[in-house]
């Protein structure tokens, strides 16, 4: 079994910085595309910000120039810096992950189970 755990999340005001990160633990043998997505009420959950194994970021069009998604591979983690936070960014964030289990068979995605970000105007 894999699983995701996020942290960071928190209340901030706006302009302000966040930080979060998910760790993936359990049966992994390799980690492909990486995501960070965001769910507000009475939404539907949406891309935030994605990046491949090989380092290519992809960003939604209301985040870009303001939050930077990384990895880290030696510790199965994704980050999500935010900067610039404003009341829109208000939502349940999520972590999505591409993973291989053993060295045959396909990958699965996997979800976190989400950490609220609230900004406060």
């Amino acid at each position: 079994q894999v699983q995701l755990v996020e942290s960071g999340g928190g209340l901030v005001q706006a302009g302000g910085s966040l930080s979060l990160s998910c760790a993936a633990s359990g049966r992994i043998f390799s980690i492909q595309d990486l995501g960070w997505y965001r769910q507000a009420p009475g939404k539907q959950r949406e891309l935030v910000a994605s990046i491949t194994s090989a380092d290519s970021t992809n960003y939604a069009d209301s985040v870009k120039g303001r939050f930077t998604i990384s990895r880290d591979n030696a510790k199965n983690t994704v980050y999500l810096q935010m900067n610039s936070l404003k009341p829109e960014d208000t939502a349940v964030y999520y972590c999505n992950a591409n993973i291989q289990s053993s060295p045959i068979g396909y990958s699965k995605y996997y979800w976190g189970q989400g950490t609220q970000v609230t900004v406060s105007s």
